[in-house]
């Protein structure tokens, strides 16, 4: 049996009327940047999210940027972000000139670990930037107490967390901001390269619109040195129309995460721990052992694929050199870079491929 990583099909086929239909009606429309679908996308957006405002953009790393450079952080500044993260969270930073600060997860939920925070603040934090990693919620409520006690921003790293609960309160509601990525392999996917940020505030939302489109506030009108991060009508209306499928495949990787919770077995694992306040979507589920690449290799030869997220922490990338940060200086993210592994995962997933996975994986 073959048992993908990811797979589209099942959504796809499901959807396929609504997605075409979707693109004759923008194509009929003959209007393709900032137009009645990214309103109306916007709006449901924002209203999923708990949030009074939502604006597209071009990806999740521009979201978490033009959020960044919105609350007017930049060069001199330090934002602290988890050592275990996809890049981009750490990118984001960079690109406003600002200067990443990793804090190291809690080794069971891969999140940052708020016990961790308080250490690495100075004069020069300005924010701090939780990622809801693999689509499990940051424990916010400590993060949020900091923040106040320091007077810090809050921008929510969301991109792998569309619909995550923490104690009942939907993700990207808690902070000043938070960006979401629409990548096509996320929760909620668009058919391309696509993003958004949310925020209850006005002026963070008329600013963060207004530097993703040129800095302007109205036609050749230019208030900031801004970008080009706009979302198009297309992904917008291919957004809009899976958008409200996303709970029932939330709940479907819910189910799938529950049996494999339930009947791994293999001591060889560490599985994923899921505290009392979340209620992940499970973006990836992760498992963790020192024989990763045996692991990998087996699965492969079963017809079973995989990935590692990620290989290589962060600071030991050669783009992040000039941090100065050497190896064993961050053993946590270290350790889970050496040892993660992410089994399939996808909405449409079949109960024989389930049990596939699980069989195969007592059997290492």
């Amino acid at each position: 049996m073959n048992v993908p990583f990811v797979s589209f099909r099942p959504m796809e086929k499901e959807l396929n009327s609504e997605l075409r239909a979707a693109f004759d009606r923008v194509f009929d429309a003959s209007w393709y940047i900032e137009g009645k679908e990214d309103e109306a996308f916007e709006k449901a957006f924002a209203e999923y999210c708990n949030t009074d405002y939502c604006i597209g953009v071009g990806n999740g790393l521009d979201a978490l940027m033009l959020a960044l450079k919105a609350l007017g952080i930049g060069a001199g500044d330090e934002v602290i972000v988890p050592s275990n993260t996809y890049i981009a969270t750490a990118l984001a930073v960079t690109y406003v000139g600002a200067t990443p600060v990793f804090v190291e997860p809690d080794i069971r939920t891969y999140n940052i670990d708020p016990a961790k925070i308080e250490e690495k603040i100075t004069d020069k934090t300005k924010a701090i930037m939780p990622v809801h990693l693999y689509g499990q919620p940051c424990d916010m409520d400590p993060i949020m107490a900091i923040a106040k006690k320091y007077n810090l921003y809050v921008v929510e790293d969301c991109a792998q967390a569309h619909g995550a609960l923490y104690n009942g309160k939907v993700i990207g509601s808690f902070g000043d901001a938070a960006g979401f990525s629409f990548y096509p392999g996320k929760n909620l996917g668009a058919l391309g390269d696509a993003g958004a940020a949310v925020t209850n505030n006005k002026e963070i939302a008329d600013k963060i619109r207004a530097l993703g489109n040129y800095g302007s506030d109205y036609k050749y009108h230019h208030i900031y040195q801004g970008n080009n991060s706009r979302l198009d009508e297309l992904q917008a209306a291919f957004l809009s129309a899976k958008l409200p499928l996303l709970n029932k495949m939330n709940e479907e990787r819910r189910r799938i995460a529950d049996c494999y919770l339930s009947n791994i077995k293999n001591l060889e694992l560490a599985l994923p721990f899921v505290p009392d306040y979340a209620v992940p979507v499970w973006h990836v589920f992760a498992v963790r052992t020192n024989k990763r690449d045996e692991l990998a290799a087996y699965l492969a030869e079963k017809g079973i694929s995989t990935n590692k997220h990620y290989p290589i922490p962060i600071h030991l990338q050669d783009c992040y050199k000039d941090l100065g940060i050497t190896q064993g200086m961050l053993p946590i993210a270290e350790e889970i870079s050496a040892t993660q592994l992410s089994l399939p995962m996808f909405y449409g997933m079949t109960d024989e491929q389930i049990e596939y996975v699980i069989d195969c994986l007592n059997k290492f």
